[in-house]
């Protein structure tokens, strides 16, 4: 480790008077005797989202899959998965612990007051109006989506997505035995726009569907209702539906609109259309395993339908119902902290490493990180293909980068190939953590960098 890293380790550790992230992993008996009651509201009704919140040895996918795969020495900061490592919005505690203190877990229903939640959501935050008849909730995007391409993708059948796009999705493929179809983005500035000629020329008998990803995981795209009523247009056109994952609608960085598919000014582009949603991003409640989708095309809802099985669980329906109907205030006050965590990477990128470049992503908590001059530096494709020849499974450029940032800056990041066409040179780091952990990572990345 470089002098530098391990003096801005010192620092923060000390600065922030917590020892887990030196890389020992905490023990579920420590952390829960370490950590005060969440329930409890701010006395100044202001939320602390610089407070680092330890979510090491509790069985995290973000921190603790890591560090179990590189080792707790080799992981200071983890920047991967997209989750939030910020204390819960109070309101979701109290509701589960109130749900808790009935001691029966037997079958139960959706109370209709969580759709009512969820219309009201979608009506006050972005001007949609949802019919609570039309809304069917899941046990996650996934799932659902997966039902929807049963329903309209057959086997062997292409599906359409603007890429470089949400890794899952592919996945989501995979499983319903479907073929992807890659339209990729035009990048300008940092900036990614849809290539309208690629896209309409990838629109032949054998396309059935389209995922649209608004605001697009991981370039950070809000597309505009311009742009969203030539894509409907043309998908209704060629008799493609579009299946739209609005899971990170709730974040939009200051000078962008989200526009939801559902509130496009042409009923018969809509009605061609399901949309997929959650808050399980907006409050970090993926664990908690709810989200739901509705059209206005109940003929699309029953196909959809005959594949879909919901699955649910009662504290999730709890969690999200008290995040939807209770937790607006905190996230107010997280949107701008997010604002200005993207503000902080792109002029640090700047600034003091000219190796990487980043443009403020519009939406989502999520950075793209331009890293194809850091991965001629170290050769990584040259790497990759001395790797390739032995190794059992396929290594990325990327993959490499990744490997290096973790032994020489002890962060983990995401690699961009797994985000399709277009995901080269890239890395993607989550920005949902509090600041002075933002600042360790660059830090670290900064210094590592400064030696080659």
């Amino acid at each position: 480790m470089s002098q530098r890293i391990e003096l801005n380790r010192r620092t923060f550790l000390r600065t922030a008077g917590m020892t887990a992230l030196a890389g020992a992993v905490s023990t579920n008996a420590s952390i829960a005797s370490a950590a005060p009651s969440a329930t409890a509201e701010p006395s100044d009704g202001v939320y602390d989202f610089d407070e680092i919140y330890d979510r090491t040895g509790t069985h995290c996918t973000k921190w603790d899959a890591q560090i179990k795969k590189y080792g707790k020495e080799n992981i200071e900061v983890a920047m991967g998965i997209a989750d939030m490592d910020f204390r819960v919005a109070p309101c979701v505690t109290r509701a589960l612990q109130a749900r808790c203190s009935h001691e029966n877990w037997g079958y139960g229903i959706p109370a209709d007051s969580y759709k009512e939640a969820i219309v009201a959501w979608n009506k006050n935050r972005h001007g949609v109006e949802v019919d609570p008849d039309s809304i069917h909730l899941a046990a996650g995007v996934h799932p659902a989506l997966i039902a929807a391409l049963r329903a309209f993708a057959p086997p062997g059948s292409k599906v359409l997505m603007t890429t470089p796009i949400y890794s899952g999705f592919y996945s989501d493929l995979r499983e319903t035995l479907t073929v992807t179809a890659d339209s990729l983005g035009t990048l300008e500035n940092g900036r990614y726009s849809i290539d309208w000629d690629n896209l309409q020329s990838q629109m032949d008998i054998d396309t059935n569907a389209l995922i649209l990803c608004n605001p697009q995981n991981p370039t950070g795209n809000v597309w505009s209702e311009e742009d969203l009523l030539r894509l409907g247009r043309l998908c209704l056109e060629r008799r493609v539906v579009v299946l739209a994952d609005e899971i990170h609608c709730d974040f939009v960085t200051k000078g962008n609109k989200y526009v939801p598919f559902a509130s496009l000014p042409d009923k018969d582009v809509v009605n061609n259309s399901i949309s997929f949603k959650a808050v399980s991003k907006t409050f970090s409640l993926a664990a908690m395993k709810s989200a739901y989708f509705f059209s206005t095309n109940q003929d699309f809802l029953d196909r959809v339908n005959v594949h879909h099985r919901p699955d649910l669980n009662t504290l999730g329906i709890v969690a999200n119902e008290a995040a939807y109907r209770e937790g607006a205030d905190w996230l107010d006050q997280l949107l701008p902290y997010l604002d200005a965590n993207h503000d902080f990477v792109e002029a640090y990128a700047k600034e003091k490493m000219p190796l990487v470049d980043y443009t403020k992503a519009q939406g989502t908590y999520l950075a793209w990180l331009d890293v194809s001059k850091l991965a001629d530096k170290i050769d990584a494709k040259g790497k990759a293909d001395a790797a390739n020849k032995t190794s059992e499974t396929r290594v990325t450029p990327e993959g490499i980068v990744q490997r290096w940032l973790v032994d020489n800056a002890h962060v983990y990041t995401n690699t961009g190939s797994s985000y399709g066409a277009g995901g080269e040179g890239h890395m993607r780091m989550n920005l949902a953590t509090p600041r002075k952990l933002i600042e360790l990572a660059m830090d670290n990345m900064a210094a590592a960098m400064d030696k080659l």
